[in-house]
């Protein structure tokens, strides 16, 4: 984006973290996910670090969320009380603390304390004497809500601290509410049983139960808490200190928390918290992680409304925003034509997401979906993600409104109406374009092994390709959603993608289906290219196939009439252009040693030379002896003829032993290959 483009979307994201801001706070209602403005929030400080010069007063990063209920006391805090920016990553964590340190000009003393973060509400309490005289909300960080009456009936907060010395009269603490789990089924269940509305997550409970009017309300629905944090009245080296004296003054801490020593453990910390979360009886959705040093602390200062030594390192959210770049059409195995939103890459629930099935166009209108929206992306538990809502607020006037399309991107036939879906009017086409992918994936072509036609039939039944190219498009998140597939399969996968992405020319040939065009036909082709140096790119491929005449392609020898119509047929189709194309957008490369082969440069020792092979191998597979052999300039036909130069006879030979004899053929056992190879 060029910086018009990036003021055009910081503007478009203050508008909509607002527009939710507002109505969870003050209005009590949620339209989107916590995890979701979240993510809203880290594109905005993300965009806002890369342009300092765009950064506003009245900008969402620059103020903490929320403003007092007029239903309560509006009291103020003595010391603002702040939030964190967010970390997704470990990048974002490295990048936090170096720029600290660059803020401070100076390398800091590399202890972290790490604190679990709990789904909660933020609390103040001031102890006057050892009483407790005032609790009370975040609020807008400067003005809380006076809840004072409503903590008191969570036993978790002392009424009175009985140790403190006599010389401390004026004590302010902070911590959380929260509700465990269970407290919410329980709660929930009695609702249920009531005809009244559920809650959908402990924190929405918690912050509901703290603004009601009535305390025994409150006291009826045992909320929980832990203090962290000493803000007045005491005065501490290290940020750990506060935890122990809060636990020696009778405050509930938590005992998870954990003073570490590197970046490293800070990582482990959060990984291991993020598996083993499901354990607590309370919800967590990350770390925080303050420096220890309360003197670095305190230098630090603050930057819009965040401490800069602390930070909440998130765990993987199971919603994200992100940007549809643009909609593609998929034809499955029945000639179903599925709708897929290729999006701008984000991370959802710890996996990274491209692709996102849109299912049919009653979907697309439902969601009322335009190309270049910004979208949420839902994945609940191990299902896959799927665009649950459209914020139709973050529009820039740039969107397109998206048409199923009248003809079928395989075959051009016209498109159907059948229900719900569009299906291709020719009843072959999603049989054909299955077997033109089991093709361009079989031993002849691209040899994915780790493939095979029933990951094929899945991808196509989820529409996640749609061609050949798409395959190596794929990512590792894209397959790990699908049922029965799993993090190291999917990593199994991707690697042996990866890996065919060098081919060599008659093989990749080979791999494009063209009609009548087989193994030995390929080779024939491949010999048909000027190739003048090591490198051969596909679009020199492109280049020279469609430059040959008809004519051309019957004089190749063994190549006839029928055969040579089909190739040209074959070169001169828009579809199958468009298919070269995009593999040489993705990086599929000719290997040099067999683009030279093909060309038959005088310099490799068989060149010219004809080979026929026989019976079975035992130090290779037939296939490994014919790309050997066609490495070093050979050709290798099926069968024997005059033409043939050396009868390769393996292990119990057929008929073709015989024939090599009569025409009095030179026969090499598989020492005697070898011995030709090496």
């Amino acid at each position: 984006m060029n910086k018009s483009e990036v003021k055009e979307r910081i503007e478009g994201l203050r508008k909509t973290i607002n527009k939710h801001r507002h109505a969870y706070h003050v209005l009590d209602k949620q339209e989107i996910s916590d995890v979701a403005l979240d993510s809203l929030k880290k594109e905005l400080f993300d965009l806002e670090q890369q342009y300092p010069d765009l950064i506003t007063l009245d900008s969402p990063t620059q103020r903490v969320a929320g403003e007092a209920l007029k239903e309560f006391k509006k009291v103020p805090h003595e010391k603002p009380m702040l939030s964190f920016n967010d970390a997704f990553s470990e990048q974002d964590v490295e990048d936090w603390l170096r720029r600290l340190e660059n803020y401070l000009g100076r390398p800091i003393k590399k202890e972290f304390y790490c604190e679990l973060k709990i789904d909660g509400l933020a609390i103040e309490l001031v102890y006057e004497n050892g009483i407790l005289v005032q609790g009370s909300t975040r609020g807008d960080g400067k003005i809380g809500e006076d809840i004072t009456i409503n903590l008191k009936t969570i036993d978790a907060i002392p009424l009175s601290i009985q140790n403190l010395k006599s010389n401390i009269k004026h004590l302010v603490v902070r911590g959380e509410v929260f509700l465990t789990t269970k407290e919410l089924e329980r709660i929930n269940k009695e609702l249920e049983k009531a005809g009244k509305p559920t809650y959908a997550n402990p924190r929405n409970l918690a912050a509901g139960s703290l603004r009601q009017l009535d305390s025994k309300i409150v006291a009826s629905r045992k909320l929980d808490s832990f203090q962290y944090a000493i803000t007045l009245g005491m005065d501490f080296e290290k940020h750990h200190q506060e935890h122990e004296t809060l636990k020696e003054l009778g405050f509930k801490t938590n005992s998870h928390n954990k003073l570490v020593y590197s970046l490293k453990e800070v990582v482990q910390f959060r990984n291991y918290w993020e598996k083993n979360r499901e354990k607590l009886p309370y919800e967590v959705d990350g770390v925080v992680v303050i420096i220890d040093d309360n003197k670095d602390f305190d230098d630090g200062g603050v930057v819009g409304k965040a401490p800069r030594a602390a930070i909440a390192y998130k765990f993987s959210a199971k919603e994200a925003t992100t940007i549809v770049e643009s909609i593609n059409i998929n034809v499955g195995r029945t000639g179903v034509l599925t709708p897929v939103a290729k999006l701008k890459a984000v991370s959802v629930g710890g996996i990274t997401i491209s692709n996102a099935t849109l299912h049919n166009a009653n979907e697309i209108e439902r969601l009322g979906l335009k190309i270049g929206d910004t979208v949420i992306i839902s994945r609940a538990g191990d299902v896959i993600p799927k665009i649950t809502k459209v914020l139709p607020e973050m529009r820039s006037g740039k969107e397109k409104k998206f048409k199923m399309p009248a003809k079928c991107p395989i075959d051009g036939s016209s498109v159907v109406r059948d229900g719900v879906a569009y299906k291709c009017s020719n009843p072959e086409c999603g049989a054909v374009q299955r077997e033109s992918l089991y093709h361009f994936i079989s031993r002849g072509g691209f040899n994915m092994d780790g493939l095979g036609p029933k990951i094929i039939d899945r991808f196509l039944d989820k529409g996640l390709i749609g061609d050949a190219a798409d395959i190596f498009i794929l990512k590792k998140g894209d397959i790990e959603v699908l049922e029965r597939f799993g993090e190291k399969s999917a990593e199994n996968i991707i690697n042996e993608i990866q890996l065919r992405k060098k081919i060599t020319l008659p093989k990749f040939i080979y791999s494009l289906g063209i009609l009548h065009v087989g193994e030995e036909t390929s080779q024939l082709l491949a010999g048909k290219f000027q190739i003048s140096n090591s490198k051969f790119q596909i679009k020199d491929f492109i280049k020279q196939s469609s430059n040959w005449s008809l004519e051309d392609l019957q004089k190749i020898e063994d190549i006839g009439p029928i055969v040579a119509q089909s190739i040209y047929d074959w070169f001169h189709t828009k579809r199958n252009i468009k298919l070269l194309e995009k593999l040489d957008e993705v990086e599929i490369m000719i290997e040099p040693s067999f683009a030279k082969a093909a060309a038959g440069k005088g310099s490799l020792k068989l060149v010219e030379k004809s080979f026929v092979i026989t019976g079975s191998l035992n130090s290779m597979t037939r296939e490994e002896a014919k790309e050997k052999i066609r490495s070093l300039g050979g050709d290798v036909n099926e069968s024997v003829s005059k033409k043939t130069d050396y009868l390769v006879a393996g292990e119990e030979p057929g008929s073709k032993l015989g024939k090599a004899n009569k025409l009095g053929i030179k026969i090499l056992n598989e020492e005697g290959l070898l011995t030709l190879l090496s």
